[in-house]
């Protein structure tokens, strides 16, 4: 078979989120074509889905530098820079301005399911980094194929929720009750009410999506009698989440936590530990049985809990299966490239202490491909979107020839602030966070909950639902 030029191919994007509009945005800068394949029906599918969540990171570390001179082109209006927004704000506000200055490079309802280099599997040497990139997608029925220059997988994680049993794998019916699974992040007080009104949730995890899903039902069940609230987490102590204790290197805790911690505490949240979800039957209307073993006030012992909705708040990974024939180089651990897999361990870094990072750390074997956005974090929850702009900078200026800007990687955040979910607790109906707010992130060192100053790990960059009180 003839071989096609790769430097007359379009770069193409995987997913119109954020960092994928970001990097489509740089290439069109960079006078390079792109082509951004997104499965959902419309930009930002993903945050769609968590439109009532407000980000903790304000708007001026939400929009890209690229992505903004692009739209300063078309009339657009970039919001408050210190407001915070919700999901919804991100997708109506920025991100559709932007697909639609991308016109018709971007297209929608457009799942991949296969990208390879054309005509050389896995296993084939020769001549394989003179062959360009065959992508393969699907459009409802129909299955089509784009060659390209060079590919950024920017899908991300959210589509590919942590199992609830142990050891990695689904517990042993989960896939059955997938009915009764709400995701990580539902809109209690929204649009899924009257899923939760007057039920009995069981909440699986102990990240920040738990805890402020935890909170929303907490306020949920002051109106609606009935409503019962089980926390399920694997460890021994919820100490971490709650900030606070000997562990702890400020005695600070944020109102996150500390509203967690009451709850508990005043009985309205029934928290198990060292929990093991071992098999889930679904009944239908009646709901699914949780079957394992807990520990309950100290006693360890089997669990048989009946539950109308698991809130399955158990982190991501990456969905690598239609990666099977690129040569990638991962991290056995955390699933991301191996050259940034130490900067962003959460045992290490909170999302503000990741260092800068490039097209350099984000190289895999397979030249011209990169994971980049949250996706390239494999299944560690530290990620920003800033962190996810500079990524895509980086790589396009790579693409581009300039080694110099490729290698001139850097990343500007303030000390305090950016990663506080406390942020997003206390921010108005408009995103506005008041003076006093500030100075309690600044005065607890900028962390996560407000809890330590050291690293603390961070979920998506996600605040909290806007309509919690």
């Amino acid at each position: 078979m003839s071989e096609t030029p790769r430097e007359s191919l379009p770069v193409v994007v995987i997913g119109a989120g954020p960092v994928g509009l970001a990097a489509a945005a740089h290439l069109l800068e960079r006078g390079l074509e792109p082509l951004v394949l997104e499965a959902g029906s419309g930009p930002g599918a993903a945050v769609a889905s968590w439109g009532h969540v407000r980000l903790f990171s304000p708007w001026r570390y939400d929009v890209d530098a690229a992505a903004r001179r692009l739209l300063a082109g078309t009339g657009w209006t970039e919001p408050d820079p210190d407001a915070l927004p919700t999901g919804g704000d991100l997708v109506r506000d920025y991100l559709t301005p932007l697909a639609g200055a991308l016109g018709d490079r971007v297209r929608h309802g457009a799942r991949v399911t296969d990208v390879a280099r054309d005509g050389a599997d896995r296993s084939r040497s020769l001549g394989r980094e003179r062959r360009p990139y065959l992508v393969r997608y699907t459009v409802g029925a129909e299955t089509r194929e784009v060659r390209a220059r060079a590919v950024l997988d920017a899908s991300g994680t959210y589509g590919t929720p942590n199992p609830l049993g142990l050891s990695g794998l689904r517990a042993v019916g989960e896939e059955r009750a997938a009915e009764h699974l709400s995701g990580a992040l539902p809109d209690v007080l929204g649009a899924d009410r009257a899923r939760f009104a007057g039920r009995t949730i069981l909440v699986v995890g102990m990240g920040h999506s738990a805890a402020n899903t935890l909170l929303s039902l907490v306020d949920l069940a002051t109106d609606e009698p009935g409503t019962r609230i089980v926390w399920a987490i694997r460890g021994g102590s919820a100490r971490r989440l709650y900030g606070g204790g000997p562990d702890d290197e400020l005695p600070a805790r944020g109102l996150l936590g500390t509203r967690l911690r009451d709850a508990v505490e005043a009985g309205g949240v029934e928290l198990l530990t060292r929990v093991a979800i071992e098999r889930l039957d679904p009944a239908g209307q009646d709901g699914v049985r949780v079957l394992g073993t807990a520990r309950s006030d100290g006693v360890d012992g089997a669990l048989d809990l009946r539950v109308d909705t698991i809130v399955n708040a158990t982190g991501f990974r990456p969905d690598l299966d239609l990666l099977r024939e690129v040569r990638l180089d991962l991290d056995p651990v955390v699933e991301a490239p191996r050259a940034i897999a130490p900067l962003i361990d959460p045992n290490h870094h909170s999302c503000g202490t990741v260092p800068a990072h490039g097209e350099t750390e984000l190289a895999h074997p397979d030249d011209g491909f990169y994971l980049v956005g949250m996706k390239s974090y494999g299944r560690a929850p530290t990620f920003l979107l800033a962190t996810g702009y500079e990524q895509v900078r980086s790589v396009v200026a790579a693409l581009a020839g300039d080694r110099a800007a490729a290698d001139a990687v850097e990343l500007n955040l303030p000390t305090t602030g950016v990663c506080s979910s406390d942020l997003a607790l206390a921010a108005d109906a408009d995103g506005v966070v008041p003076p006093e707010a500030l100075g309690l992130a600044a005065a607890s060192g900028g962390g996560c909950c407000a809890a330590p100053s050291g690293p603390q790990a961070v979920t998506l960059g996600l605040g909290a639902p806007a309509g919690a009180r």
